[in-house]
C-alpha cells in the first residue's frame, strides 16, 4: 500500500536529524571552548601559587622555585 509518501520523505527526515546532532555538537563545543579558561594563560608563578595552597609543595619547595623562577621578592 502507497499511502502517498515517496521515498524522499525518509532521507528529509534523516537529514533534518543530522543537522540537528550538528547544532547539539556545536553548541556542546562552544560551551567548552568558552566556558572554561585555557591552561596556556596560566603563568609559572599562578600555577605554583596554586600548587602550594592545595598542599602539594611545602613552603620551602614554594620559596626554591620562586626563586628558580626569578620570581622571589
Amino acid at each position: 500500500m502507497n499511502w502517498g509518501y515517496s521515498g524522499m520523505a525518509g532521507w528529509a527526515w534523516g537529514f533534518g536529524a543530522l543537522v540537528v546532532v550538528g547544532v547539539v555538537i556545536l553548541v556542546i563545543v562552544l560551551i567548552r571552548l568558552l566556558g572554561k579558561p585555557s591552561s596556556s594563560t596560566s603563568s609559572p608563578k599562578r600555577i605554583l601559587d596554586e600548587r602550594y595552597a592545595r598542599g602539594e609543595v611545602t613552603t620551602e619547595e614554594y620559596r626554591e622555585r620562586l626563586s628558580a623562577l626569578g620570581l622571589d621578592t
